[in-house]
């Protein structure tokens, strides 16, 4: 604990009060918990509308509450100042100030100015909550300070922001994975496992170049579409093992400088039996803090998932087409009206969103790259640009999965009179009659078809290749739709 005098004092004009860091005094809002290196940001940093992410404070906030009682074990920090902190900072942490942390994402790539912001809160808090009750909050200017609790000094303790900063990033994107993202991911795969039940008899033309192919069951299709995402979670949960390793403890550059031994270790433990998620002190702090590999490699999970919503997407965009113009086969949930001007007209709204989320987190996934690449020597310093847009493209592909599953795929339905027409007319079923009178003679036969308006059945007969109880045995579409014995694949 510090006792350096309280440098907070009534201001000469109304609504604000006079706080001091090291570069001077400035004015600060009267009603504010933070202090005067919060409000230097605001003026140096006016910049946008983004501000960092909340997500991101309340991680910052849950590692000085694990420092706080830390640094009070290890002896470094007076019993009743640390508890008052862990107690403001875990009061920070669940959400209960949101409204003190005004400063925009665009400030410096260490995160200095929102750790700070952090520091100033809790600090503030700690001391009214040590000199006064808690009725002279959020106006703590009312209150006399006599317990002093320094944001730097105390609040910050064994910490820099180029450790305490990363670590809060990592813890921020491991609680979004955890509560958020895959809880969402599941539902969408059970929602299309349950389709994989319900359309296992509904057999279909299969199509690939966008043009008619031998037949699969839509649930074939729905079971592949399950199994893209399956493959998605596989690689989230693998990035997810380097995300759960902390910064903590490497200080300024890695070296540790400043802190305990024991202490980067210390707060990991604390961290990960509080907020439930297997965290430890990374093995190098100096890649922890120059590098952003685990983040990457997270976010290319994303990416990668992006990319398998955005074909499943599309393809049921292209087999709810229509109604009557398109392919027709499936029916969408019709949630809204669709245009301004065509009346009855209903619209993919649904994919449409989902298909624009998934766009958006390809680009993070650029600007990330390009931002992890930018460390210099033992810090890189696009630090909050990546923990913006790595916890935006969780946040919108959870939202848009959920969306999704609840509003399109649970209640799309089968156009079965539709589907069957297709298939009839398909003239790819020829490809079973190949093992048995060639490919050629079959490809005469498919382009006899399709040149003069007849069915297939039609123009193999015409052929004289089959009779038509052979065709009606080989051309079977059930028959299709997995290996058989003594059959050969052109």
């Amino acid at each position: 604990m510090t006792n350096s005098g309280d440098d907070t004092r009534a201001g000469p004009v109304h609504g604000t009060r006079i706080e001091s860091d090291s570069f001077g005094a400035i004015e600060v809002p009267a009603s504010a918990l933070w202090g005067a290196q919060t409000a230097r940001s605001l003026h140096f940093f006016a910049i946008g509308a983004q501000r960092m992410p909340l997500e991101v404070i309340h991680a910052l906030a849950w590692v000085k509450w694990a420092a706080a009682l830390v640094n009070r074990d290890l002896g470094l920090l007076e019993a009743t100042s640390a508890d008052a902190i862990a107690t403001a900072a875990r009061q920070v942490a669940e959400g209960h100030f949101d409204g003190q942390f005004p400063l925009s994402v665009w400030q410096t790539g260490s995160g200095t100015q929102s750790n700070m912001n952090v520091n100033e809160v809790v600090a503030r808090l700690a001391a009214a909550a040590l000199n006064g009750p808690a009725s002279d909050l959020p106006e703590p200017a009312a209150a006399a300070v006599v317990h002093q609790i320094h944001p730097n000094d105390d609040v910050n303790r064994g910490q820099s922001s180029n450790d305490v900063f990363p670590t809060a990033m990592h813890i921020a994107v491991a609680l979004q994975a955890q509560d958020v993202l895959l809880p969402a991911l599941f539902e969408l795969r059970t929602a299309l496992a349950s389709k994989v039940d319900e359309f296992k008899a509904v057999v279909k033309v299969g199509r690939t170049h966008l043009q008619d192919a031998t037949p699969v069951t839509l649930g074939q299709e729905f079971g592949g579409y399950e199994a893209q995402l399956g493959l998605c979670q596989t690689a989230l949960i693998h990035a997810l093992a380097a995300v759960h390793t902390l910064a903590i403890g490497g200080t300024a550059v890695g070296t540790g400088m400043n802190t305990h031994p024991l202490f980067g270790a210390g707060v990991a433990d604390l961290l990960a039996r509080q907020l439930k998620l297997p965290l430890t002190q990374a093995a190098n702090l100096f890649a922890a803090m120059a590098g952003h590999e685990a983040l990457v490699a997270f976010h290319a999970a994303l990416r990668m998932l992006a990319i398998a919503l955005t074909k499943i997407a599309n393809d049921i965009r292209l087999m709810g087409s229509g109604p009557r113009a398109g392919f027709g086969e499936l029916h969408l949930p019709e949630n809204e009206p669709g245009s301004s001007i065509m009346p009855g007209k209903v619209n993919p709204t649904q994919v449409e969103a989902l298909t624009m989320v998934c766009a958006q987190v390809m680009g993070h996934d650029a600007a990330i790259g390009f931002a992890a690449s930018q460390g210099q020597f033992e810090l890189n310093v696009y630090k909050p640009l990546i923990a913006l847009d790595t916890l935006d493209s969780a946040r919108l592909l959870a939202d848009a999965m959920r969306s999704f599953t609840r509003h399109c795929v649970a209640g799309i339905g089968v156009d079965a009179a539709r589907v069957a027409a297709l298939l009839q007319a398909s003239l790819m079923l020829v490809t079973a009659l190949a093992p048995h009178i060639g490919y050629e003679r079959a490809a005469q036969i498919a382009k006899a078809a399709h040149a003069q308006g007849i069915s297939l059945r039609d123009a193999a007969l015409a052929n004289g290749a089959v009779s038509a109880e052979q065709f009606d045995a080989w051309a079977d579409a059930r028959k299709m739709l997995a290996p058989q014995v003594g059959a050969e694949a052109g």
